[in-house]
């Protein structure tokens, strides 16, 4: 089978686990950078051309697409299923899991646990104070809807402080939400990597002395752990709301049971991987093995 790997850089520990992967098992492995993709779109025969040839001959596809180019990778997506091949993470799915917003709405009508969140657009102090107050007041976290790696997530540990950033956000207009902060949680959270309806693996990530981001990218660390069966049916359930065959959910421990704090639709594999002893990319080829045959609807 030919597979193409949607990703902007081949020196990434996942893209190279995962050309590494579907080549041990015998496929023809494709690095397309999606952004360089050109995409026709014409009555009864959407193509994509890469580097000047048409791309004609790939059986399914892998996308990798970073969340600065979710519309344009969104949209490359989207013509692959046109063109009935099979994309490991759908186009809507991957658009639908890059909105906190939209994620967190679709979880909660799901009845699975989140941290309580307020979103605002109004500057004025008294929808600030309302804001603040509804997710049990300080301290609480403010995160930006479009970061990425805990960028843009900010713990105020006071009233004022709250306050302060929550006003200075909507006078810039940038969109954002307001979260309830799990002490008990003590800077750790749990990273379930869901592939096709399943858990392949699970690792805990406890953020730095200092620090209360527990992402890799933040000097966090990832070890081993055992889930509860409540948070391993947490976590396929929140992958399959958001339609993700691939998922990396990230949950809190909570007085309250799990809470589900993100659904990355790219998930890393490189702390996993080494957290687990799995072959975390091997179990993504063996999910598009699969489904080589299965043809997504227009």
């Amino acid at each position: 089978m030919k597979i193409a790997v949607l990703s902007r850089n081949k020196n990434l520990y996942s893209t190279k686990r995962i050309l590494e992967a579907g080549e041990q098992r015998g496929h023809e492995m494709l690095l397309l950078d999606h952004m360089k993709c050109v995409l026709v779109i014409e009555k009864g025969r959407p193509h994509i051309f890469y580097n000047g040839k048409e791309i004609t001959d790939v059986q399914a596809v892998i996308p990798r697409i970073g969340a600065s180019a979710t519309f344009y990778g969104s949209a490359v997506v989207r013509q692959f299923e046109m063109m009935k091949i099979f994309t490991a993470v759908e186009s809507q799915a991957l658009v639908r899991s890059r909105d906190k917003l939209r994620s967190l709405q679709i979880l909660s009508r799901a009845g699975l646990g989140i941290p309580k969140t307020a979103f605002a657009s109004s500057p004025k102090d008294k929808d600030i104070d309302s804001v603040i107050d509804s997710v049990g007041g300080a301290p609480c976290v403010v995160k930006l809807l479009e970061g990425t790696q805990g960028i843009g997530v900010i713990l105020a540990e006071n009233y004022k402080a709250a306050t302060s950033v929550v006003e200075a956000f909507l006078k810039l207009e940038a969109n954002m939400l307001v979260q309830e902060f799990i002490a008990e949680a003590k800077g750790a959270d749990f990273r379930a990597f869901v592939v096709d309806g399943q858990i392949v693996g699970a690792m805990k990530r406890q953020a730095k002395e200092g620090e209360f981001r527990s992402n890799l990218h933040r000097g966090g660390s990832a070890t081993l752990v055992t889930l509860s069966a409540e948070e391993r049916a947490t976590a396929i359930k929140a992958a399959k709301k958001l339609g993700l065959g691939i998922a990396g959910v990230d949950l809190l421990r909570s007085n309250r049971g799990p809470l589900v704090m993100e659904v990355n639709s790219s998930p890393g594999l490189e702390g996993i991987e080494g957290a687990t002893g799995v072959d975390i990319a091997g179990k993504i080829i063996e999910y598009v093995e699969r489904n080589e045959f299965n043809k997504p609807g227009e």
